[in-house]
Parts: C-alpha cells; sequence; structure tokens
C-alpha cells in the first residue's frame, strides 16, 4: 500500500498537482507582497504628498497583485479540493497537511 506521506514521483497527475501547488505558493507570495506594497506606498503618501511615483506604484501594485492573485487563489483551491479527494477516496496525495 503506498504511503501517503511519500507519493508515487512516477504519477503524471500527482506530478503536475505538486507544480501547481508550487506556483500557487509563488503567486501568492508575490501578490500579496504586492499588496503590502501598495499599503506602505500608501503611508507613504500619506506622510510626504502622493506626488511622484507614490500614486502610479499604488496602482500598479494593486492592479498587478490582483492579476497574479486571483487565479493563485483559485488554483489554491483546486489542489486543495483534488487532495481532499483523493484523501476520501484512498489515493495517494502531495503529502501536505492542509
Amino acid at each position: 500500500m503506498p504511503d501517503p506521506a511519500r507519493p508515487d514521483r512516477s504519477d503524471p497527475v500527482l506530478e503536475r498537482r505538486r507544480r501547481i501547488a508550487g506556483l500557487v505558493r509563488t503567486g501568492q507570495r508575490l501578490g500579496y507582497g504586492l499588496f503590502g506594497l501598495a499599503i506602505v506606498l500608501f503611508a507613504v503618501g500619506l506622510v510626504m504628498g502622493f506626488g511622484g511615483v507614490v500614486t502610479p506604484g499604488i496602482v500598479a501594485a494593486i492592479v498587478i497583485g490582483s492579476i497574479v492573485l486571483a487565479p493563485a487563489i483559485v488554483f489554491g483551491y483546486a489542489v486543495k479540493a483534488a487532495e481532499r479527494e483523493d484523501r476520501e477516496q484512498g489515493r495517494t496525495t502531495l503529502g501536505r497537511p492542509e
């Protein structure tokens, strides 16, 4: 019986899911990081004024962060749902705790 903590590396579905999960983590870090940057730039704008690159920087960080984060969240839920279904069916998963 396969060990769920050590998934079969030859399974292309699990390997693809593993790659997508890695991209999801990267996308979430980048997206939330850009939102954090927007907050920092907003604070800078409050103190020093919203001229120069502050306002376009805030807008760019929010827009790019949204473009990156939205699919990362959706694919993250998809990976979690697939792992949950695999566990319920008794199949091997990525072996990560939720």
